[in-house]
This record gives C-alpha cells, structure tokens and sequence, in this order.
C-alpha cells in the first residue's frame, strides 16, 4: 500500500482529536508537531513540511474550527484538503493528439523501472483509449535493455521497432517514426536511455530525440524509493527537456513516499502515473485527491469501482445475481469469480481501498495462493460436478478423488464444500431482501440472512488448512 508508514502514523496522530468535543490550542500543537516529525521521517522536503504544517495550523486554530461541534473531524478536513494541495488538486491527463500518431517520449535514470513502465503505459492506452501502440528500443547502451523491452512487447502482444545496439538512438527513433506512420500506429511510445547518474551526454542525446520526434508528451519516471533526491532529479531532467509529466514508479514498495508529495510541489511537475506492482496492468493514473483519502484511511471507493467495472461485465453480473437469487451457483460460477477477482490485483490491495479497512490489515498475512489451491481444486472436478455441487457434498469417494487430483487435503476439500454451500445459502437469502430489510441489516439493526449456517460447531472451530471466504 502507498505511504503505508506515514498513513499509519498520520492516521493514529489525528484519531486522538477526532470525537472529542472540544480541542485547544496545544491540542492541535502536539497533533502538528507528530504529523511534522511524520512527514520528515517520510522524506518530504522540509520546506514543503514546514510551509505544510503552517497552513494546517492557521486554519485549524481558526474560530470556525473551535467552536465547531466536531472539532476533530474538522481538523482531518483541512489536512486532506491540505495534502491534496500538496500533490497537485487533480488528476492531470496525458497529452495525446485527437487524430495523428501521439509521440511519448519516456525518460528516467537507470534502474526506475523505465522500460518497464513503457510496457505498462502501452498497455493501459491500448486499453483505455483504444489506441495501436509501437515501442521503440531506443536504450542502446544497457545491456540487454532491448531484449527486456521485445520480451515485454511480446507479452503484451505489442510491436516493438528495433535495430540493434550498432545504429545511434537518434536514427533508431527516426526510423521507427517513419515504421509507425507507414504501419498505421496511432501511439509511439519511445524507451529511452538512463544512466546511474544524470551526464551532458545523457542529457544531449535525449534532446536530440526530443527535436526528432517532436513528442506529445514527455515523460519522467521516478523511483519512489529515491526520496528527496528524486526531486533534484525530476528538476535537472526539466530544466533541459521541459518534462510534461511523472510516472511514479515502484510505490508499493516499502517507501517512505517523500517523493510523491514533494516532486509535484517543488518542480511544477504533475505526476500523471504511477506504478503499484510488477504485473502489466498494475498502472494507476494518479489522482491527488484518492491518495490524500488512502493516506488518512477515508479508503478510495472510486478506484474499487473503476477496478471492478474493468473486470465486471454487467450483462455477467444481472446474470449472476439472477443465479445467485435462485440458488443455482455453481463451481464453474465459482470459479469465474475468482479469475475476474485476480484481475483486479491483490487481494489485500483491494481491500485496502474500502474506508476503515486500511490500517486493519497493515500486519494481516493474506496468502493469494488460496485462490490457486482453490481453482486447483476445482479443476479436479468432472464438469457435472462443477455444475452440480450437490454432488460432492456428501460424496466421500468423490472428495477423495478431487484431493488426489488437485494435490490438497481431503479436509481442505470438505471445508471448501461445507463454506461454499454456506455461502450459496447466505447469497440467496441477501439477493431475496428488500430495499428495506437490506437497510436494517446495513445498520446493524438485523441480522445477515443465514449467518447461523455458517458459525462452526462447538469444538470444530479451528478448521486447520481450510478456506475462508
């Protein structure tokens, strides 16, 4: 999860104001003085945390502030609006021609996660803005930088213009614009060289090929785990290419994060993407807004939407709920849920996204290959039993069978047939509430349908290498 240090810390700081009834002045004193030592251990910029603490101070000790009924949560609102001040107000689109072949022109040090990203970057437009992108294999001199970048194109089913490591960047990008537009692609996404430190050569050859390709969009990817360096950085690469945007790279990593809120604050910069994982599809357009919430644990909704809308047919959800209102889901259903949840990413990514769920599961150890095991499981069915799950219920020989197929226990087998006949249970009887009886119960005035089926027998508690869900 991003920030996940200083999200904790700032969140634990600011929970000892909200619910009181009343705060004064050294209440918010010794709040601002942890979120300052919060920030700095983060690796914010101090000046960007001095200015930072400033502002929250003025208006948090304001008068509307003190006599409020809630003064606490007055202070987490301008905090978030504060930080999401810091990281640039709103999400920054990517510059793109309406018609044409739209040239980026991606940037960075050695070792960011560039080529990568360009890979990752191709994908999520192809994707969502139905473009036919081109790669380019422009970084001639790190060893095997073109062979990653063709494995990549591969992968993702994405032309990539190269020609070798014998002929100049600058007559690769030329020649690879001319493939483009004599080939019909509409995108061109140009993977340049990094070197471990910023040099006149460096800078000289990426402004050659900046006057070539007459690029739409320049892009700079930053490591998240460089700190406040990665703003010296992001300023030197701008002052000679006049950088249009940041791709923050390697954000779910165990980061302090500093980087993210002082690049945009420091350089003018945007910060227009950022990377949370090492899949493909793992590229979030950064939204300063969404980040400030997550970092305060208020959780980011709109994202588990947008993640699920991209997995989730709806015609496929109406049909599955129509299934699940009848009682007729089924393993094979089961089983599609799964995939499409995988999708999505992480497990516990997601979960971190719903309010409230965040800091809960900072030290919780959520094992993905239960998802494996299970479909293991289940591809060791016979498609009637997919179809049927009452069939294995009570079938010793069959559950058997399943066990020596998918490698697993016979218990893990018999607790996922005992869970998943609860849940199929539990699912029929929400689907067959009303407007009204779903209210009662998302207050806590009513029970869950069918919990009852599901607690264990006393003594049967502790189901040892089973499945929950």
């Amino acid at each position: 999860m991003p920030f996940e240090n200083l999200s904790e810390k700032i969140q634990y700081t600011l929970r000892k104001l909200t619910g009181r009834g009343k705060v004064n002045e050294k209440d918010i004193e010794d709040a601002m003085r942890e979120i300052r030592v919060s920030l700095l251990e983060a690796d914010v910029n101090y000046k960007i945390v001095k200015e930072f603490i400033s502002e929250v101070k003025v208006l948090a000790l304001g008068e509307k502030v003190m006599k409020s009924l809630t003064p606490g949560d007055q202070v987490v609102k301008i905090v978030y609006d504060e930080l999401v001040k810091l990281m640039g107000d709103e999400a920054v689109p990517i510059n793109l021609k309406k018609a044409g072949t739209s040239v980026v022109l991606v940037v960075g040090l050695q070792g960011s996660g560039k080529t990568t990203h360009v890979g990752k970057l191709a994908n999520y437009l192809r994707k969502n803005n139905k473009l036919k992108p081109l790669l380019i294999a422009a970084d001639i001199y790190r060893p095997a930088a073109i062979n990653q970048l063709v494995t990549i194109g591969k992968q993702l089913d994405i032309e990539v213009f190269q020609l070798g490591t014998s002929v100049k960047p600058q007559e690769i990008v030329k020649k690879g614009l001319e493939y483009a537009k004599e080939k019909s692609f509409n995108l061109v996404l140009i993977d340049t060289a990094g070197r471990l430190a910023i040099d006149e050569a460096l800078m000289q050859e990426l402004v050659e090929i900046k006057a070539l390709s007459n690029p739409d969009e320049i892009l700079l990817t930053v490591d998240a785990m460089t700190g406040q360096d990665a703003v010296n950085v992001a300023q030197t690469f701008h002052d000679k290419l006049n950088i249009t945007g940041c791709l923050l790279t390697k954000l779910d990593s165990d980061t302090r994060g500093g980087a993210a809120l002082s690049i945009r604050y420091m350089t003018k910069i945007p910060i227009k993407f950022i990377g949370l994982g090492e899949k493909m599809d793992e590229l979030d357009v950064f939204h300063p807004d969404r980040m400030a919430k997550r970092i305060l644990g208020m959780g980011d909704v709109l994202t588990f939407i947008e993640k699920a809308q991209e997995s989730f047919d709806e015609e496929v959800a109406m049909k599955m709920a129509e299934k699940m209102q009848a009682g007729r889901f089924t393993y094979n259903d089961f089983l599609d849920q799964i995939k499409r949840i995988k999708k999505m990413g992480s497990l516990k990514g997601l979960l971190s996204l719903i309010p409230g769920i965040g800091s809960k599961i900072r030290n919780l150890d959520i094992d993905e290959k239960r998802f494996t095991y299970i479909e293991a499981i289940i591809g060791s069915m016979t498609k009637e039993e997919r179809n049927n799950p009452d069939l294995i219920t009570k079938s010793h020989s069959r559950k058997s069978r399943i066990a020596n197929g998918s490698g697993r226990s016979y218990q893990e087998i018999n607790n996922l047939t005992k869970q998943f006949e609860q849940m199929r249970i539990q699912m029929k009887a929400v689907m067959g509430m009303d407007e009204s009886q779903m209210e009662k119960v998302s207050k806590g005035q009513a029970p869950m349908p069918a919990m009852q089926a599901s607690k264990p027998k006393k003594g049967k508690g502790k189901n040892k290498g089973g499945f929950r869900f």
